[in-house]
C-alpha cells in the first residue's frame, strides 16, 4: 500500500502534513476545505459518534442462520476436518507461552476470531470446547504491561510482524465478548490495545528502511481492531488513535499497480484499510469514508483488476494485465475482497456487491481449500498447477478460516421493513420483524447445480413486507411464482426483485433462474480466448485426462480450440463437491485443417477442481463469446 504521509489535527484544528505513521514531521497547514467531515473535528471537541443505522442492509447474526449445500458443506468441513484438527498447543499456543522469538507470525488472533464465530454458529460441544481453551490459553499469557505475543522483550512492536498479530489478538478477543459476554476476553483486549497505543509514539524514525515494509501492511488490522473495541466498550481513546496516529479518516489515495519499494501495493492491506472505513462509516456515516472503497470496486469490476473467478493480483500486489497464472488470488486478499463487497452491499444496498460475492466465493475461495477441507492455498491461478500450503499457521490459512465463518451472515439480510436473499442456499433464518412478529425463512435448492430455488416462509402472524431476491447479473431471464401463482413483478438481472404482500405461514415463492453454458470472452492477456461459465461458476481443464495432454503446461493448453456448439451438461461429477456440474465439450489441439477443433472430448470441472490447470481456451470463431458483464462495466 503507498506509504503517503498520515495527518493528524493541529492544535488549531486543521490537519498538518506528518510522517508516515503519524508523528510529526513538518508543519504545513491544510485549508479547512480539506478536513475530512465533521467527525474529525468532532474527536477534539469531544463529540464522538454514537452508534447509527448507516446500512440499508443488515446482515442476520450467524446464530440466526443454519445453511446447507455447497456452502454449508464447506462450514462443516472447515470446521471437523480443519478447525478441530489443528495443534493448537504446539503450533499456535507455544509460541506466546514461551515468548523467545525475534520476528515471525502465528496467526493466533484470526484463529481465535474463526473459532470464536464457528463456535457461535454451530453451538455445539467441540467448536466451544476449542474456543474456551485458546481463550483461557491466550489470557493466560498476558503479561502485566498489557503484552500478547510471541516476542523476546527486546523485539517487541517494531519486529515484524508483532503489531500485525496484536491487532488480530485484539479482534478475537473483542469478539468473544460480542458472541458470548466473556469479559475477561474484553478487558485482555483493552489491556493489549493500550499496550499498543502507549507503546506506538516508540516507533524507530527508520522503521520501514529497517522492514522492508512501509506502516499499512506492517500493522494490517490494527485499525479494525481499535474501531471493534470502541464499538465494544464505548471508550473513545481507540478511534483517538485511529484518527490521530493511523490517519484513517482522511486516508484517500489511488490504487497502487505493482510491486513497489516497502511494499506500497499490497493488495491486503488496501481492503484492509478500506474496511476499517467502512467500519467507521457505520458509526458516523460520511460519504468521504465510502471513496476509497468505491474506487477499488471500480478498479476490480471495470479496470481488469479482478480476474473472471474473482482472483486478485499477482504475488500479494495489485496487476490490471489478467496474468493467469503464479501467485493470482492469494487467500489473504480474497478474504478482505469479500469483506468489502460484504460492507458495501449493507451500505449501498446494491446487488452487484451480492454478484461479486457469488463469483468470489464459488471460484477463488473455494479453489484454496482441497475437497476435504484439510488442506488451504496461497493462491489460485488459473493457469498451470496449483499448490497446497504446508502448515496450519501463518496469514492465508488463519484468515481462510475467518472467511468461511462469516459465510452464514452473507446469505439473509433484514432491510428496513422487510428481508433479502442474497445468497441461494439450501437454509434456514429466523428473522425479527416489526409488531412482535417473528419469521422463518428457508431455502430449497441445489444451486449452483441449478437455478431453481424454494423460498418457504413462515411468519408468526399475517404480516405485510417485502421480500427481496438478488437477480444475478448472469440470469437473462428468471422468472417467480407464488404458491403457484406468476408474480407480475420483472426479474430484472443484476437487480433485486421486491416482492411486497401480506405473507402468511406456508407462503412458498418458487425462483427459476436457467442455467445455461456461456463462453465469456478473455480480457488482456486473455484475449482471443474465452473461458466456459454456467451460472456463477467458471470451469477448468484437468488434463490427466487425456494421455495427450498431461504433460502439456498451463500456456500450452491454453491452445484447445473448443467447439461452442457441443457445450453440454456432462454427468455429475463427485470428486469436487457431491453432486458437482461438468461440462462435456468437443475440442481439438488447434492447426489450420478444417477439423482443426475435433479429435478431442473434454471434461471440464468447478474452478475448485484441485487438478485444474486451465481456464481459457480458443475458439473458431472469438464472437462465439460474450463479454463478462459483470467485469466490464457492461452488466449492473
Amino acid at each position: 500500500m503507498p506509504c503517503q504521509g498520515g495527518r493528524t489535527l493541529s492544535r488549531h484544528g486543521f490537519l498538518s502534513a506528518v510522517s508516515f505513521r503519524g508523528r510529526k514531521m513538518k508543519r504545513n497547514t491544510i485549508q479547512p476545505r480539506r478536513l475530512i467531515g465533521m467527525a474529525i473535528l468532532s474527536c477534539w471537541a469531544g463529540l464522538w459518534p454514537a452508534a447509527v443505522a448507516a446500512e440499508a442492509l443488515t446482515p442476520l447474526d450467524v446464530r440466526q442462520v443454519k445453511i446447507g449445500g455447497e456452502i454449508g458443506r464447506r462450514i462443516d468441513m472447515t470446521v471437523t476436518n480443519n478447525l478441530l484438527m489443528l495443534d493448537v498447543d504446539k503450533d499456535f499456543l507455544r509460541p506466546f507461552q514461551k515468548k523467545n522469538r525475534t520476528d515471525g507470525y502465528v496467526g493466533l488472533g484470526k484463529t481465535i476470531e474463526a473459532a470464536v464465530r464457528f463456535a457461535a454458529y454451530t453451538k455445539s460441544g467441540e467448536p466451544l470446547a476449542l474456543k474456551r481453551r485458546l481463550v483461557e490459553e491466550t489470557v493466560k499469557t498476558q503479561e502485566p504491561d498489557g503484552y500478547i505475543g510471541i516476542m523476546d522483550k527486546d523485539a517487541r512492536m517494531w519486529r515484524m510482524w508483532d503489531v500485525h498479530e496484536m491487532g488480530y489478538i485484539i479482534l478475537g478477543l473483542a469478539g468473544d465478548h460480542r458472541y458470548f459476554g466473556e469479559k475477561r476476553s474484553l478487558d485482555a483486549a483493552v489491556r493489549l490495545a493500550d499496550y499498543v497505543i502507549r507503546r506506538w509514539p516508540s516507533m524507530p524514525s527508520d522503521w520501514s528502511k529497517q522492514t522492508h515494509y512501509c506502516t499499512d501492511p506492517a500493522v494490517m488490522g490494527l485499525d479494525r481492531a481499535m474501531v471493534a473495541l470502541y464499538r465494544e466498550t464505548g471508550e473513545r481513546r481507540f478511534l483517538t488513535f485511529c484518527v490521530k496516529e493511523r490517519s484513517l479518516l482522511s486516508w484517500d489515495l489511488g490504487i497502487v499497480i505493482g510491486r513497489r519499494e516497502l511494499m506500497e501495493g499490497d493488495a491486503s492491506a488496501y481492503f484492509s484499510k478500506c474496511l476499517a472505513q467502512l467500519d467507521w462509516y457505520r458509526l458516523e456515516p460520511q460519504p468521504g469514508l465510502l471513496r476509497q472503497s468505491q474506487r477499488l470496486i471500480r478498479f476490480l469490476k471495470d479496470g481488469d483488476g479482478m480476474c473472471i473467478t474473482g482472483g486478485v493480483g499477482q504475488w500479494e500486489v495489485f496487476t490490471d494485465d489478467q496474468d493467469a497464472r503464479g501467485g493470482l488470488g492469494e487467500t489473504c486478499a480474497t478474504v478482505y475482497q469479500l469483506r468489502v463487497f460484504d460492507g458495501l452491499l449493507q451500505i449501498e444496498g446494491k446487488p452487484v456487491y451480492g454478484d461479486l460475492l457469488e463469483r468470489t466465493i464459488y471460484n477463488t475461495l473455494f479453489a484454496a481449500q482441497s475437497p476435504d477441507g484439510r488442506r488451504l492455498r496461497y493462491y489460485a491461478p488459473l493457469e498451470g498447477e496449483r499448490q497446497y500450503y504446508s502448515g496450519d499457521t501463518y496469514c492465508c490459512p488463519c484468515n481462510y478460516r475467518r472467511a468461511i465463518s462469516e459465510l452464514p451472515a452473507m446469505v439473509y439480510y433484514q432491510s428496513k421493513a422487510g428481508v433479502a436473499v442474497n445468497l441461494y442456499t439450501p437454509s434456514q433464518a429466523d428473522v425479527e420483524l416489526g409488531g412482535h412478529a417473528t419469521l422463518r425463512i428457508r431455502q430449497e435448492t441445489d444451486y449452483p447445480s441449478s437455478g431453481k430455488v424454494v423460498i418457504r416462509l413462515d411468519p408468526s402472524k399475517p404480516l405485510r413486507f417485502p421480500l427481496q431476491l438478488r437477480i444475478p447479473h448472469w440470469c437473462g431471464k428468471a422468472s417467480v411464482n407464488v404458491n403457484g401463482k406468476p408474480w407480475e413483478g420483472d426479474a430484472v438481472p443484476g437487480e433485486f426483485l421486491t416482492m411486497e404482500r401480506e405473507w402468511v405461514a406456508g407462503d412458498r415463492v418458487t425462483l427459476d433462474m436457467p442455467m445455461t453454458w456461456r463462453l465469456v470472452r478473455g480480457r488482456k492477456r486473455q484475449s482471443g480466448r474465452a473461458a466456459v461459465m454456467r451460472g456463477p461458476v467458471v470451469f477448468c481443464l484437468d488434463p490427466e485426462q487425456d494421455e495427450s495432454l498431461r504433460t502439456r503446461d498451463g500456456a500450452d493448453l491454453g491452445q484447445i480450440v473448443l467447439d461452442p456448439a457441443s457445450l453440454a451438461d456432462a454427468p455429475g461429477w463427485d470428486a469436487v463437491r457431491p453432486g458437482g456440474m461438468a461440462c462435456q465439450v468437443k475440442a481439438g489441439r488447434g492447426g489450420t485443417g478444417v477439423a482443426f477443433c475435433s479429435g478431442l472430448s473434454l471434461r471440464l470441472t468447478e474452478f475448485s477442481d484441485p487438478a485444474g490447470r486451465a481456464v481459457y481456451f480458443r475458439l473458431p470463431d472469438p464472437r462465439a463469446a460474450v463479454p463478462d458483464g459483470l467485469l466490464t462495466g457492461v452488466g449492473k
